[in-house]
């Protein structure tokens, strides 16, 4: 990336900082303490500072909570759809299965009724009955390879109807699996809507100036956390260039800023958070992990230091959330409800490390 272009995006940065809400879900660093002034001193209708950042922080452990959630839920769809394609594919065998093994009845029927006409005497009083013994040695042959085609007609038999079984087996068990995540999806649901719901009525207790002092005081809180990770010295160690593919991923997520965000969501009108990272990775001819927690298990993990744009960052202990690194300092994210996908800093939450999707 050009140092034009860097200077620009660390400028913009800075700015989004200052004066867009920046916090995601379960921020946990704590706000600095304002300069009183006439329109931040509290009074009878606006609660001090520590009140309201209370309210800051609980709505992000709401939010947070609620983003486990929608991962589970991701998680349990996905599964969803690969156990739904499983059984159809099982239905399928079983009935191309069922097809052939009465195909095999009928041949196995046909060489049974063959060799009873044949069959009636013993070897010995055919030979002295026959007039052409060459003729009856040819037929005798004939009659063991009948045989002995008979016999591999059985065990094919018994392995296609073996073949059914195993197969009725694996679709009742994939079934039981189905049931099992439908319910877990329900449950995960639920959980999601639940948290969202307190957020929502959280918020709504809020006045209007109490509402613009917590918007203040989650731009406070993600600029002093950007700001800290940003004075580590991080980003003079952070000088990798993106792979042609990053490159794609980047150019996908960034075009999608301004959309809302929605638990569950994978474009095109809205996002959540993996939503978006697994999307931007498609566009770029990868698929990857559809959760912020299978990213993080299942795709190559580098030092924060050696990430480059198109690198996802995992936040949180618990994997719960992701972003992906655009350069300078910089992510793009879609954060929770009620936000829109937007450039944040990457230090504005903490970061659990890296993963590097692609080849």
């Amino acid at each position: 990336m050009g140092t034009g272009k860097r200077g620009l995006i660390t400028a913009a940065v800075t700015v989004v900082c200052a004066i867009t809400v920046l916090a995601a879900p379960g921020t946990a660093f704590a706000a600095p303490t304002p300069t009183p002034s006439p329109t931040t001193t509290p009074s009878a209708t606006a609660p001090p500072d520590k009140d309201l950042e209370a309210v800051r922080e609980k709505l992000d452990d709401l939010y947070h909570d609620a983003a486990v959630a929608t991962d589970a839920y991701n998680d349990a769809e996905e599964k969803a759809e690969k156990q739904s394609a499983e059984i159809v594919a099982l239905a399928k065998r079983i009935v191309e299965g069922e097809k052939k093994l009465d195909r095999l009845k009928d041949r196995a029927g046909a060489a049974a009724r063959a060799q009873y006409r044949v069959g009636g005497l013993p070897d010995e009083a055919r030979l002295m009955l026959s007039d052409d013994p060459q003729e009856f040695l040819d037929g005798a042959g004939r009659v063991i390879q009948g045989e002995r085609a008979a016999k591999g007609l059985i065990g094919e038999m018994t392995r296609t109807q073996q073949d059914l079984e195993q197969y009725a087996k694996d679709a009742s068990a994939q079934w039981k699996k189905l049931e099992a995540g439908r319910k877990a999806k329900a449950a995960a649901k639920k959980e999601i809507k639940k948290q969202i719901a307190a957020a929502q009525k959280l918020e709504s207790q809020l006045a209007k100036k109490e509402k613009a002092r917590l918007a203040e005081l989650e731009k406070e809180a993600a600029l002093k956390a950007q700001t800290a990770w940003l004075d580590s010295g991080i980003l003079d160690e952070i000088k990798g260039d993106a792979s042609a593919q990053g490159r794609k991923a980047v150019e996908f997520a960034t075009a999608q800023m301004g959309k809302p965000y929605e638990w569950g969501a994978e474009g095109p009108g809205t996002y959540d958070c993996s939503g978006l990272t697994s999307q931007a990775w498609a566009s770029a001819g990868s698929a990857i992990p559809r959760t912020s927690q299978q990213q993080w298990q299942q795709l190559k993990h580098v030092a924060v230091k050696d990430m480059r744009p198109g690198d996802l960052i995992i936040y949180f202990a618990d994997a719960s959330h992701v972003a992906m690194y655009v350069g300078d300092g910089a992510i793009v994210h879609a954060p929770r409800p009620g936000r829109t996908v937007t450039i944040a800093g990457a230090g504005t939450m903490p970061i659990l490390g890296v993963v590097r999707p692609g080849a």
